[in-house]
């Protein structure tokens, strides 16, 4: 399967060898990129003399890759084209994919590196569990050889409801694309309504979870109060996509990239790596505001609590909120002073003050501008409730902010 390096390259005439590595990878994908991120790493760590090879818009064609003269391959095994495409190949492969309970998934003696699903989904899970959530779903994709890996986190889904004595469903849903959309929101919306409340489900991928969240939001379900949802992946993209922050389970994707390009390292000095399989655990979870519920109040003020993180900025007020939940002022009145001795219009000032604190403290934006995202009519109004509530302006209390950061370095 593998053939001696070749020496040296042509017109180089010092030096170590350079070895040409392709990288089957697409580019696009949180998980591809974090993989090349590692191999990356690794490759300045060691200062390997390797030529990288990866397409100029960051995807891979599998055409003629068996003419490509180089030296080694790290590739995408998830796809099972790659996989068939590679089988036989003259230069040193190494696979990175999803881990799998059957071991005859794996690709021969082709030398794997692997993503831990089995303990991805039971992070998350137990990240629910802390949450306060004794009721479990899983969102996932609909059955595909492209899916395995999701098909294998139902199956560590599964496995720990039964381990834990749980119960839960899956809902593979439809797979999404223009067309398709309205329809797939359609189904997903009436699955949610379908569910026990509260309930924490588990998405396969964060862009499943955002299809969730979207949903939710349309469909008038809090989240996280009535569902909660994480994600696998830990995509900051994504997080500039979503109006609730996604929590998510950070995959090991960089190590698996630097353990990767290890074997392949061996591999082209000649040490044996055929059948090795090295599994990667998760780097950890995530937690963010989908997933931190408030277990001590009633369900009308989590449901009244959800509305105001989400529409206080745009200027809501005590009438609305209690309009969207179905209910008087009063009744809703009642509930926020005897839960949070408090009134509705104070929770909503304090959650405009929360979102000034933040574009403050974390942002260069004009005072005027902040005024506006922040829900406030001008800036003289939010200078008056920062004297009231705060006890400077908003531009002494940056600067305060600024100064305390500054003199002390452990608070950058």
């Amino acid at each position: 399967m593998s053939k001696s390096p070749t020496p040296r390259r042509p017109g180089r005439t010092n030096g170590p060898a350079v070895l040409r590595v392709a990288l089957l990878f697409h580019a696009s994908k949180v998980y591809d990129r974090e993989i090349l991120i590692g191999i990356g790493d690794y490759v300045k760590q060691t200062r390997v003399a390797w030529d990288l090879f990866l397409e100029e818009d960051f995807r891979f064609r599998l055409d003629g890759i068996h003419e490509w003269e180089g030296d080694g391959i790290i590739a995408d095994y998830d796809d099972p084209a790659v996989a068939r495409a590679l089988t036989g190949a003259h230069v040193p492969v190494i696979a990175i994919g999803g881990s799998y309970e059957d071991p005859s998934s794996y690709p021969g003696q082709v030398p794997y590196v692997a993503t831990d699903n089995q303990l991805l989904v039971a992070h998350a899970l137990e990240h629910l569990v802390e949450a306060g959530v004794t009721r479990f779903a899983c969102y996932s994709l609909p059955e595909s050889p492209l899916n395995r890996w999701a098909q294998e986190r139902e199956r560590a889904f599964s496995a720990w409801l039964l381990r834990n004595g749980a119960s839960g469903e899956i809902h593979r849903g439809l797979a999404t694309s223009a067309p398709t959309w309205g329809s797939a929101t359609k189904k997903l919306i009436a699955w949610l309504d379908s569910l026990p409340k509260p309930i924490g489900i588990v998405a396969v991928t964060d862009a499943r979870a955002r299809q969730l969240l979207q949903a939710c939001i349309v469909a008038d379900i809090a989240v996280p109060d009535e569902v909660a949802i994480i994600g696998i992946d830990n995509d900051t993209l994504g997080q500039h996509l979503t109006r609730i922050e996604l929590s998510s389970v950070s995959q090991g994707t960089a190590e698996m990239g630097r353990r990767a390009a290890q074997l392949l390292h061996q591999a082209l000095s000649g040490s044996p790596v055929r059948g090795t399989r090295v599994v990667v655990p998760p780097a950890g979870v995530q937690s963010r505001a989908s997933t931190t519920r408030d277990v001590k109040h009633s369900p009308a003020v989590m449901r009244g609590l959800y509305y105001i993180r989400q529409y206080a900025c745009q200027g809501i007020k005590t009438e609305q909120v209690a309009e969207m939940m179905g209910m008087s002022r009063s009744s809703l009145e009642m509930y926020f002073r005897r839960d949070l001795n408090r009134s509705v219009h104070d929770q909503i000032l304090q959650r405009k003050l929360e979102h000034c604190f933040e574009l403050l403290a974390h942002t260069d934006t004009g005072i005027a501008e902040i005024a506006q995202a922040s829900g406030f009519r001008s800036v003289q109004y939010l200078n008056a409730v920062f004297r009231r509530e705060v006890g400077s302006t908003p531009a002494a209390w940056r600067e305060s902010k600024r100064a305390t950061r500054t003199s002390d370095p452990g608070l950058r």
